[in-house]
């Protein structure tokens, strides 16, 4: 008698997700007048009867809840079911703010240490520092406890009002400080890194597509214009994308009048729009360079798409992700909501970047497929469906069917990497080595006001290379000095990198690390040399 109960709870939950399915496939059929199915009366029976004659109690509603999540990955890989609980935190990227108090911080020797306080945020004016370690939050202890980075910032967030106490320990201070702070909205930045590589190229890299993301955009143009910049290297990689206007709104500054930059298909075509520039953009005339790798999708493979489609600049680095599918996300009654995939978009030659998903195991493991295949590493290796063959306005062959394919490939750099360095980044040595190093030097370190001042405080490289060396032998990582040095340039860079981000800023960090960057390098290269001259307009 219990395993038929067992069997028959086994197949509760697949019966009530077929019921889902017709109800979402089908719904647009009731609502029209069309009537119920026959299919959908019988599912419907089904359901009532699970509910109201299975021998036990059955809870619809949690079943609902763990099925749901199933039955949206069912349709493709981007359709979401979304909790109520999930949708605020879900969304929060998206809208370019969160409610909290404005710092980010880092889980270190199970201490959460902050390495940025956010301009204009709760913390900022509370007076909190980069360098400060979160010992309590509420009261209740934070270090020492083995809280994961996620745990702790969940206990920091909240609504928008209501009030939370950091217990703070910081090294100028004999007692632990604590800071009472109101919860505000904090904004966050989609732009990482803004600053000039050259006397004449400026540089933007922009992490997502949320609402705030165009007005960042702009803003870092002009001020970069300022400085005297006539072309730009616009970094996407890693950039998985966000709202699509945005990005139509972006390429819309680089276009000339009437110039395609997107189409959207729908189902019934009742959607369907085509996006076209209005001449309002200011950098017609600029230089432009798109970086891009595997984890550049959706918004940024629209901006890429135009930019390449209009043969208005050059796309380098790797091959992009391959999403070309549109989501709109619907609230439900009870708060939670679908993440509904509604259509998908074309680029302006006409083709359709989504890569193929008919096998969502296989579509899960593309990426890692990609790397095995030795996509990564030669352009030889990737596997473009040449069968579907578009060309861009001024006739160059351009590939659907599988992302945005760069027009300058650039391989993975992994000349420097050796198992040291492997030894050191996954035990978290640099982080920790960086922040105590600040830690200690942070009033003398204080004092610059710029990148180049700053360095001139740093010790010689061979000496700050020996100091982390030591530190490392000293937590568990003896030297190993052939492989040391092939790695030189890299780990030097990088401590660099992670020392600047905590004195000037994430900018100032992305300056350091771009300088062994070899797509940036080959980005600045291309505008130096002419190289992207061809696809400048001319006045």
């Amino acid at each position: 008698m219990d395993k038929k109960i067992s069997e028959i709870r086994i197949w509760v939950p697949f019966i009530i997700a077929v019921t889902l399915v017709a109800g979402i496939l089908l719904g647009h059929l009731i609502h029209s007048n069309a009537g119920e199915s026959k299919t959908e009366r019988k599912l419907a029976t089904i359901l009532s009867m699970v509910k109201n004659e299975y021998v036990d109690v059955v809870d619809i509603d949690s079943l609902l809840e763990s099925v749901l999540p199933e039955l949206m990955e069912g349709l493709d890989p981007h359709s979401a079911y979304i909790p109520a609980c999930d949708l605020a935190q879900f969304n929060e990227n998206l809208e370019g703010t969160l409610s909290g108090v404005g710092v980010t911080f880092t889980m270190s020797n199970d201490s959460a240490k902050v390495i940025e306080v956010v301009g204009g945020g709760p913390a900022q004016k509370a007076g909190l520092q980069a360098g400060d370690r979160i010992v309590t939050v509420n009261e209740m202890p934070v270090s020492g406890q083995g809280l994961s980075a996620e745990k702790v910032s969940s206990m920091i967030k909240g609504e928008k009002g209501s009030h939370v106490t950091l217990g703070i320990r910081r090294s100028s201070a004999s007692r632990v400080l604590e800071f009472d702070l109101e919860r505000g909205e904090v904004p966050l930045n989609s732009i990482d890194a803004s600053y000039m590589l050259s006397d004449s190229v400026g540089y933007i890299r922009v992490n997502q597509f949320s609402r705030t993301t165009y007005d960042e955009f702009l803003n870092a143009l002009s001020d970069l214009m300022t400085e005297g910049a006539e072309s730009y290297v616009i970094d996407l990689r890693g950039n998985l994308g966000g709202y699509m206007e945005i990005a139509v709104f972006m390429a819309n500054e680089f276009l000339p009048a009437g110039s395609p930059i997107v189409f959207t298909r729908t189902r019934d075509g009742k959607d369907d729009r085509i996006f076209m520039s209005d001449n309002t953009g200011s950098f017609h005339n600029a230089g432009i360079v798109v970086l891009l790798d595997e984890y550049s999708a959706s918004s940024s493979e629209v901006f890429a798409g135009a930019i390449q489609d209009n043969d208005r600049g050059l796309i380098i680095g790797r091959r992009s992700f391959g999403k070309g599918l549109i989501q709109r996300q619907a609230q439900l009654p009870d708060s939670s909501a679908l993440q509904m995939t509604i259509g998908r978009y074309y680029t302006p030659s006409g083709r359709c970047i989504q890569k193929d998903y008919s096998n969502q195991a296989r579509y899960r493991n593309d990426l890692v497929d990609r790397f095995n295949h030795g996509e990564a590493f030669s352009a030889d290796s990737i596997r473009q469906d040449t069968t579907e063959v578009y060309r861009t306005m001024h006739g160059r062959v351009v590939y659907g069917g599988g992302g945005i394919m760069p027009d300058i490939f650039v391989p993975s750099d992994t000349a420097k990497i050796t198992g040291y360095y492997l030894n050191v980044i996954n035990s978290a040595l640099m982080h920790k080595f960086s922040f105590d190093y600040v830690d200690t030097n942070r009033d003398r370190l204080s004092v610059a006001s710029d990148l180049k001042e700053f360095e001139t405080l740093l010790p010689s490289d061979d000496m700050l290379l020996r100091q982390f060396v030591n530190y490392a032998a000293q937590n568990g990582i003896a030297p190993r000095w052939y492989y040391i040095n092939i790695s030189r340039d890299l780990i030097v860079n990088q401590l660099k990198a992670m020392i600047a981000r905590d004195i000037l800023g994430l900018s100032a960090s992305y300056e350091v690390i771009n300088r062994l960057d070899s797509t940036v390098n080959r980005a600045l290269e291309s505008i130096l040399s002419g190289e992207a001259d061809s696809l400048v307009p001319k006045n």
